[in-house]
């Protein structure tokens, strides 16, 4: 829906407006009446205390749309603002480049300069002590690994400490190349492990405590969706004290929370546990530790993977093994505080309260999952993570919704604006209100969309080809094979072919290779950057891969004129937790398929659609080759959820318009 707001006149600030024009007029661009929409409603939900959502399609320019209310709103009440995002690429696009050019705009307009930082978790800052310290062994299994990534990883920790000495900030970021997570976690600590800034030795010169500090100073601190859902859900605030929160890629927040919150226990946790407490307790206590990770780690090994609907008697009791050896090691330990003058045991003795704790909660946790009288009263899924050459299989804990964690922990102390490209599934914010916990008692909200600045119907052709048959499990038909090379010829290259495994995209990648005169890369040839980069560079070049290309890839211009679906992209139907929530939804009396699979692919058909149309002057072609888009009862409800294409099911014309179009590029 939308709604006309008017903005709220301040006595000693100017308005959003006068604020917004400025910035506009400094940055180059244009007013968009989506934008000046925006601007007023995120005001007006500051203003009301109320919460917020925004779907803003792709050129709105919402990140000016919130950080010109946000930063008047952090000069206005002397608290500042907190930005998440979901992604790495977002967050440096705010840090360097949106704010520090906001900031100059609209520092002649404002009592003083706005002021920002970034902020992220303990584990992404290098932790001095730990760098120079006799800390834990962090070999974790080094014989599951070749020699070859052994010294690998020797390199990668000789860089890690050549880097140390100049850096000034520990952020891991910062580091170009990467380097592995196993070299890493023997310069960082997690906030389980860490001594704390009056404790440890290198307290004043803590590059996270230094983080810490800056964003305590700052207008607008810009973080990540896991570290707001840890700051708002533990027990001590990592985030300075703030009455707004903006955010953005608000489709993600759900699942990044669910990450945050689930748990993991496999022999490697249990065995990483045992080494911490090493001699610091009896070693026959530790050793009915490590025997009881013995036990889980047979156990699994001979365990179908899967979801765990009822707690096998044998699981049970070893589950229980753990948790109780756990315990007594825990016990065995002492005090907490205990070693408080001696910074090197005060650290071992750290790390092995942080790694025995997740053992013992994580078990614990598993065997509260079971034992309710029915689904309704079920809280949590627990499943059997199948392993791989390098990993052992691992037991997983998750809750089957997160709405009641963000409706007391997030949306009960601050107003929250949440906002992305795709938010109105069907047509309606209800999907995803419910699964942030919006509704009931508390805050009000409202969900307003601003539109998109692009001319859908003009701009783009939705395909749906349903004369193909309906997609199966043995990989891509020949008929779905011809129908990509046919659309590909017909684009002259040019083409995101979007798969819903990476097998699918393997598959048709060596498929198609051979018959098509135009280069195809496929994701996992090389770093996913390189291969965009390659693909908006070369016209005629192809690119196919999987999820992260739904949401990663931002190529306007003539490289991009077709984007290939190949199947309604549902969860499996042997996810362990989407099935669970879809099975807890429908026992309280709901539509489990649409809240949980519906909802899903819908908002990845959004975001795989939004690839296409990226600059004004862009046109091109969303293909789906899935004819249930077409025929199927919910067939509407995917629909609704896209932007508002020009739609046809016959073949012919989106190779015409394709080929129109690769004329036009070739003129």
């Amino acid at each position: 829906m939308r709604v006309a707001f008017t903005a709220v006149p301040d006595s000693h600030l100017p308005s959003v407006d006068e604020l917004l024009k400025v910035a506009v007029n400094a940055l180059g661009g244009s007013e968009r009446q989506g934008q000046l929409t925006m601007v007023h409603a995120v005001q007006q939900a500051i203003d009301d205390e109320e919460h917020l959502a925004v779907q803003a399609g792709t050129g709105t320019g919402k990140s000016l749309a919130y950080l010109v209310p946000s930063i008047r709103h952090a000069m206005d009440s002397d608290s500042p603002v907190v930005v998440s995002t979901a992604t790495i690429a977002l967050q440096r696009q705010l840090v360097d480049r949106d704010l520090p050019r906001l900031a100059e705009t609209l520092g002649k307009e404002l009592p003083h300069e706005p002021t920002f930082a970034i902020l992220k978790g303990r584990r992404n800052y290098l932790c001095r002590y730990k760098a120079t310290a006799g800390w834990p062994e962090e070999d974790e299994q080094d014989q599951l690994f070749d020699p070859r990534e052994v010294s690998a990883t020797g390199r990668m920790v000789q860089r890690i400490q050549e880097w140390a000495e100049e850096t000034e900030t520990g952020d891991r970021d910062e580091l170009v190349p990467g380097v592995s997570e196993q070299a890493w976690r023997q310069f960082s600590v997690s906030a389980q492990e860490c001594l704390g800034a009056s404790r440890c030795p290198s307290g004043a010169e803590c590059f996270a405590e230094l983080a810490r500090a800056r964003a305590g100073e700052v207008d607008v601190v810009v973080t990540n969706h896991a570290l707001l859902a840890i700051d708002a859900m533990g027990d001590l605030p990592v985030l300075p004290e703030h009455e707004v929160v903006v955010v953005d890629e608000a489709h993600e927040l759900v699942d990044r929370v669910t990450s945050v919150v689930t748990g993991e226990l496999s022999e490697l946790t249990v065995s990483l546990a045992v080494r911490r407490v090493g001699r610091l307790i009896e070693q026959g206590i530790a050793d009915r530790l490590q025997e009881a990770g013995e036990d889980l780690k047979a156990l699994l090994a001979a365990a179908p993977p899967g979801r765990i609907d009822e707690l096998p008697q044998v699981l049970g009791l070893t589950l229980a093994l753990v948790r109780d050896t756990a315990w007594r090691c825990i016990t065995a330990l002492g005090p907490r505080g205990a070693d408080k003058d001696d910074p090197d045991k005060a650290g071992q003795r750290k790390a092995a309260f942080s790694a025995l704790d997740e053992v013992h909660d994580t078990a614990v946790r598993m065997l509260e999952a079971y034992g309710h009288d029915s689904e309704t009263d079920r809280a949590e899924v627990v499943w059997l993570d199948a392993g791989t050459d390098r990993r052992p299989p691992m037991l997983r804990v998750a809750p089957l919704t997160v709405s009641g964690m963000l409706r007391d922990k997030l949306f009960g102390e601050r107003t929250v604006v949440l906002t992305s490209a795709t938010l109105a599934l069907g047509g309606t914010f209800d999907g995803l209100a419910a699964q942030w916990g919006l509704g009931g008692e508390g805050k009000g909200w409202q969900g307003i969309d601003v539109g998109s600045p692009f001319d859908h119907p003009r701009a783009g052709i939705l395909y749906v080809a349903k004369h193909l048959p309906q997609p199966g499990r043995d990989g891509l038909p020949q008929q779905y094979l011809d129908e990509i090379v046919e659309l590909i010829e017909a684009a002259g290259g040019r083409t995101l072919g979007l798969f819903s495994s990476m097998r699918a995209a393997k598959a048709a990648t060596e498929a198609l290779r051979d018959r098509l005169d135009v280069p195809l890369l496929c994701q996992g040839d090389d770093s996913t950057m390189l291969l965009v980069k390659q693909f908006a560079e070369d016209e005629p070049t192809c690119l196919f891969g999987t999820l992260s290309l739904w949401q990663g890839v931002d190529v306007p211009g003539p490289s991009l004129r077709l984007v290939i679906i190949d199947r309604v992209p549902f969860p499996r139907p042997d996810d362990p937790l989407t099935s669970a929530r879809q099975r807890h939804v429908a026992a309280k009396g709901g539509n489990g398929f649409m809240a949980v699979a519906a909802n899903h692919a819908a908002l990845l058909l959004a975001q795989g659609a939004g690839r296409l149309l990226r600059a004004q002057d862009d046109k091109g072609v969303i293909a789906v080759l899935d004819p249930r888009l077409a025929t199927a009862r919910y067939s509407g409800f995917l629909l609704g959820s896209l932007p508002p294409f020009w739609r046809t099911t016959d073949p012919a014309i989106p190779r015409a318009a394709l080929k129109r179009l690769a004329a036009e590029s070739a003129g």
